[in-house]
């Protein structure tokens, strides 16, 4: 773990009063002073937290954090107290008990994991000891499932995600920037074990971790064709390992037997050329041996390409029995039957309706006729002798001696002028005013005007 100097502390840690209060031992009995004892036990909770952190580790023991929280020579003399109240609220956990709540067989061939110290637990705790033993390993839960979640993303982005399995040495190399240590490492994939999201097991002596694939929710057991798999990889990276240097020795070679030519040293510019040649023809053989492998590789994930494909079609088809369940030929026929039954009825009433539409103007033929006889016949003229004489009134006076005292219609252009207009308005008023004398002259004015 990190020493005070490599890490970022509290702004609290200058402060000699406070600190000499956080380095004292907790009292016994935490309800002397509650909130004493509970500020004391959050802040080396939290400490405990930010140094895992910095330092990428999910382990911590009661000697590392004595020598971690180290100030001024002075050591904390309450660490121990606060790894056994984590340790009974869950915060922390034991490495022996971590490991064994996962099913698998990691403690025979995990690094680090320890079969004398939890024995040395087990017997303290039947004695009645509250110490804790300084080099007791324990696990801080919410930092080993956060770095697992941080793994499984890492091996999701990397080279190796086309591979269900990977060596541990691999994973020590792809994952040394995420944990401290291996026991962070071991720690994180018996996290991802517990979560079913990986398998570890050993083959021929080296640990092999297999990793769950996309589209899956846990991981599949470890079968013979995922060991072949492997490998058939492995072997493909060792021989591209080895024709690759083999291809630096021949140009090597090459660049010898130009600088001995250019020295005059020709005998041995030869032996380099037939060294060249001699290296060339192990490149050849791997090369034609690792496209053999490729090939295989290739057929293999083909094959499970084509595995996939026929889950998927009988998936199909059997959802498609089901959809299909209850539709028959015989049905279907029987469906497009009555749908033509129907189209035939419906044509049949709009016949009917429009024939009947069409009797009711039956005679329209000669209506047509009637009216283009109209229409040939010729315009009768106003002025002809023909036309029947005005109808005389009830005075007995015709309708040319009702019309005579009428003036004559204009067929000119009116050029009325304004004056002419006002001299025919005020003959007009004089007129009606004439009119309305006239009308009011009593009978006997009008008899003696008569006489």
């Amino acid at each position: 773990m990190p020493t005070t100097s490599e890490m970022s502390l509290p702004p609290e840690w200058e402060d000699d009063e406070r600190m000499n209060f956080m380095f004292s031992e907790f009292k016994e009995n935490r309800d002397v002073n509650t909130t004493d004892w509970d500020s004391k036990m959050d802040f080396w909770t939290a400490l405990i937290f930010r140094s895992c952190r910095q330092c990428g580790s999910v382990l911590v023991n009661l000697q590392d954090l004595n020598r971690t929280f180290q100030r001024k020579e002075k050591t904390p003399l309450g660490l121990s107290t606060v790894l056994q109240t984590m340790a009974r609220c869950g915060t922390i956990q034991r490495e022996s008990e971590f490991a064994a709540s996962v099913d698998c067989g990691w403690v025979s061939w995990s690094v680090g994991m320890l079969l004398v110290k939890p024995l040395k637990w087990t017997f303290s705790t039947l004695l009645g000891s509250k110490r804790v033993p300084l080099e007791e390993s324990f696990v801080v839960v919410d930092l080993v499932k956060e770095k697992a979640a941080e793994l499984l993303k890492v091996y999701q982005s990397s080279e190796f995600s086309s591979c269900s399995i990977v060596s541990f040495q691999e994973l020590c190399t792809l994952f040394s920037d995420i944990c401290a240590d291996e026991s962070t490492l071991c720690m994180a994939l018996l996290q991802l074990q517990k979560d079913k999201q990986v398998i570890v097991s050993l083959h021929e002596g080296e640990k092999i971790v297999k990793f769950c694939q996309p589209g899956q929710e846990r991981v599949s057991p470890v079968s013979d064709v995922d060991v072949g798999i492997y490998q058939l990889q492995h072997s493909e990276k060792l021989l591209g390992e080895r024709v690759r240097k083999l291809s630096l020795e021949a140009d090597r070679c090459k660049e010898e037997a130009r600088i001995l030519l250019r020295e005059g040293k020709k005998s041995q510019a030869l032996r380099c050329l037939r060294s060249r040649k001699r290296v060339e023809k192990r490149v050849d053989s791997l090369f034609a041996k690792l496209e053999t492998i490729r090939g295989i590789l290739d057929r293999i994930a083909q094959s499970q390409t084509d595995k996939m494909v026929m889950q998927a079609y009988q998936a199909g088809v059997a959802a498609l029995r089901l959809s299909l369940k209850d539709v028959s030929v015989e049905r279907a026929e029987s469906l497009v039957d009555q749908i033509q039954e129907l189209c035939d009825t419906q044509d049949e009433v709009n016949q009917t309706i429009s024939s009947g539409v069409t009797a009711a103007y039956e005679d329209m033929d000669e209506l047509e006729k009637e009216l283009k006889a109209l229409l040939d016949e010729p315009e009768a003229d106003v002025n002809s002798p023909d036309l029947p004489a005005f109808p005389t009134d009830s005075r007995g006076l015709s309708g040319e001696q009702i019309l005579s005292p009428l003036p004559a219609v204009p067929h000119g252009h009116l050029n009325t002028t304004t004056d002419v207009l006002e001299e025919e308005l005020n003959r007009l008023t004089l007129s009606e005013t004439g009119f309305r004398q006239r009308r009011v002259t009593s009978p006997e004015k009008r008899l003696e005007a008569a006489q």
